[in-house]
């Protein structure tokens, strides 16, 4: 076979110039893009608040609808096949996957946000802002981030496990609505390059965020200043083991460190738990689940529309989560798809809603609880630090209080690595999987292909870091994420209606013996 033609040149370059066409005016014009950027984002708050609480709360509710109804007991495959891999290992892969190192960043620190700027009517500090904290940190790897991550799914799986169509691209799975010629003209190319710029994009927001989750330990362990050089390191060797991981493809490479890391993190969790605060962390962590179940709805639906002012950091955080979300969204749905292959669809939507949910909850009770505990006791001044410092060294403070600190420290950047290298290769080996011509139904994405994402990926990651912050990147996630909102209900309306015409829920389903 032409190696040439293991790429598809028609989507991959043009989604590539796009992003180096919006790079480019950052690094001329950092301060004014900022300056720009962020008032676009100020308006995205503030005129559609309304629409991207809504959004959550809707897929949420398609989604059960999908599973529970007989949609859910279509298999993605063939009925008598078993799934590919053990609920495990599915699990495990999925959390991965689905909250990666980012958990480790907002279960530790998420809190202080909101402890630091509560909702209105609650004093900055108190015992309230510290409940609304740690519940507000479970909310955001609540069910509605889920939804978003795996509700194209249903679509993306049956176009490749039950139609075996060869291409895995959003373009194929909208070719029941709107016909070949709009799926394999320009329409089709369109939707592509939209998916293909908001996941590189997406990409490099992960790898700009995630290495301060080492660097800063690092600086702190080995006192060594955070500069470009040391995060340039950091990122070499984790852009080796995610591309390595890559490389090897799901089985040996993604699996195998998405289960390890499982038993890891409740290795590190248990170990908190016994050198740290246990009792007041167990108590705590019921504590934020109550509040936050009592208080479910109100951060689900509330705009604070009475309350005049600037919008309180969980008012214009939860837009921005939902829309950054929303921007990795065809990204989770297709890798979740590909590897869903013998499962229904109701064990596929249900497993997101509830494996990563409930580990993160379980995350951000322990890191969280034992970050609440040193502040109320003056072991350490958490708010004042994230406020006066690079947020994420508050991180090595927090843990360097526990019994070998040292320890606790290593641990934890073992833990974020391994994340950070899971939704990496993650996203690497779906980016492949979608630019490759071959058939995606039989066959994995060329090996070369994902070493070749990997090395584009870093070095927008590094541009991107080298030239600004989060802010533009957070704007651009926002924006991006619009479009992609719209592409979500067409793909979960073509997802029921290719299931109608073929009558899967009679045809494609387990049959009971």
């Amino acid at each position: 076979m032409d190696k040439k033609k293991l790429i598809d040149y028609k989507i991959f370059v043009p989604s590539l110039l796009i992003m180096i066409a919006i790079s480019i005016p950052f690094a001329m014009y950092e301060a004014e893009s900022l300056k720009l950027l962020n008032s676009i984002f100020d308006y995205i708050v503030d005129v559609f608040s309304w629409g991207y609480l809504w959004y959550g709360i809707i897929l949420v509710v398609a989604g059960l609808y999908f599973s529970f109804s007989k949609y859910g007991q279509v298999v993605l495959g063939d009925p008598k096949e078993k799934p590919r891999f053990s609920l495990f290992e599915y699990a495990s892969i999925l959390i991965a996957m689905g909250v990666g190192s980012t958990i480790m960043r907002t279960g530790m620190l998420q809190w202080t946000s909101v402890a630091n700027d509560p909702p209105a009517g609650v004093e900055a500090g108190s015992p309230e802002a510290l409940l609304w904290g740690n519940a507000y940190s479970m909310f955001l790897w609540g069910f509605q981030v889920f939804a978003i991550f795996v509700m194209i799914a249903p679509a993306m799986g049956y176009i490749l496990h039950v139609k075996k169509r060869p291409l895995m691209r959003i373009s194929e799975a909208c070719r029941v609505l709107f016909g070949d010629k709009f799926t394999d003209g320009i329409g089709g190319k369109v939707l592509d390059v939209l998916f293909l710029v908001s996941i590189l994009a997406g990409a490099a927001v992960t790898l700009g965020l995630g290495a301060p989750i080492i660097t800063q330990n690092l600086s702190h362990l080995l006192n060594i200043e955070v500069n470009f050089g040391l995060t340039i390191i950091v990122t070499i060797v984790w852009v080796f083991l995610f591309s390595l991981s890559a490389y090897l493809g799901i089985e040996k490479g993604i699996k195998r460190l998405s289960t390890w890391n499982m038993y890891l993190a409740g290795i590190f969790a248990i170990f908190i738990l016994l050198g740290g605060p246990g009792v007041f962390i167990l108590n705590y962590f019921s504590d934020s689940l109550s509040f936050l179940l009592s208080n479910y709805l109100n951060i689900s639906l509330n705009t604070d529309s009475v309350h005049q002012g600037e919008a309180s950091h969980i008012q214009s955080n939860t837009v921005f989560w939902f829309a950054y979300s929303a921007t990795w969204a065809m990204l989770h749905s297709v890798f979740a798809a590909k590897i869903s292959r013998g499962r229904t669809i109701k064990e596929m939507i249900l497993t997101y809603f509830l494996a990563p949910t409930l580990l993160s909850w379980v995350a951000t009770g322990v890191l969280g609880g034992l970050g609440v505990h040193r502040y109320l006791t003056g072991d350490l001044s958490v708010l004042n630090l994230v406020k006066e410092e690079e947020r994420m060294a508050a991180i090595p403070e927090i843990l360097s209080t526990l019994p070998f600190g040292e320890i606790a420290i290593i641990i934890f950047m073992v833990v974020a690595l391994i994340f950070l290298t899971t939704t990496l290769d993650s996203t690497t080996y779906t980016v492949a999987a979608y630019t490759s011509t071959r058939d995606m139904s039989k066959y994995e994405p060329p090996k070369l292909l994902r070493i070749v994402i990997a090395a584009v990926i870093t070095v927008l990651s590094l541009v991107l870091m080298r030239i600004g912050g989060l802010a533009p990147l957070e704007v651009i996630s926002g924006l991006m994420g619009l479009p992609v909102i719209i592409i979500q209900f067409i793909l979960i309306y073509a997802a029921k209606k290719m299931i109608d015409e073929d009558q899967a829920w009679k045809n494609n389903i387990r049959k009971s013996s």
